[in-house]
């Protein structure tokens, strides 16, 4: 797992909610870096961008195609209705991929906190998905105004599935919950 110096005293000195403010000027910056640090030692040419997409921000390599990292500020339980995502979730690429049958399109910002599809998909095995994963999901939806995140783990420059997501729910006053889930 990473090491995100100086985050639990970060966390520990502020009081919830977290604001977005609050994220834009002291947690995504420290975040980013570390993600876009450990992801430049096994990327090799990147092109990576940074986008927001319903309320939520995204890092994605252009050059390899693939999602680094997604996070956001939890507002509680979105309850838009699934069909509309789940049509379009049948679109994104998985079926040729190698173990295609073992992995889900796994939304990188669960659905239930209001995370969409395109961007937000990433292949998953689905007994993380459907499993472990869950965990910090649902505290990060029960907590709003926590700060949610995805950090994607690739082996090499050429693959599009991950290895591994280092999944984390940041509450004002509270210590860090990260889980590290390989792929």
């Amino acid at each position: 797992m990473l090491s995100y110096p100086h985050l639990t005293s970060i966390l520990q000195a502020l009081r919830p909610p977290l604001t977005e403010a609050v994220v834009t000027s002291t947690l995504a910056p420290r975040l980013v870096e570390t993600w876009l640090n450990d992801y430049a030692r096994t990327a090799g040419n990147y092109d990576i961008v940074e986008t927001r997409a319903d309320g939520f921000s995204y890092l994605f390599d252009i050059s390899a195609e693939r999602l680094i990292a997604a996070w956001g500020l939890s507002k509680g339980k979105d309850a838009s209705p699934r069909a509309i995502i789940a049509t379009r979730m049948k679109g994104h690429p998985l079926t040729n991929m190698v173990g295609g049958k073992r992995y889900h399109r796994g939304h990188a910002v669960p659905h239930t906190m209001g995370g969409r599809t395109d961007i937000n998909l990433v292949p998953q095995l689905g007994v993380i998905n459907s499993g472990r994963f869950q965990e910090l999901e649902r505290l990060a939806v029960a907590t709003p105004g926590s700060l949610y995140f995805t950090y994607w783990r690739y082996p090499d420059a050429r693959t599009q599935r991950p290895s591994g997501v280092e999944q984390g729910c940041l509450i004002a006053g509270s210590a860090p919950y990260i889980a590290d889930l390989r792929n």
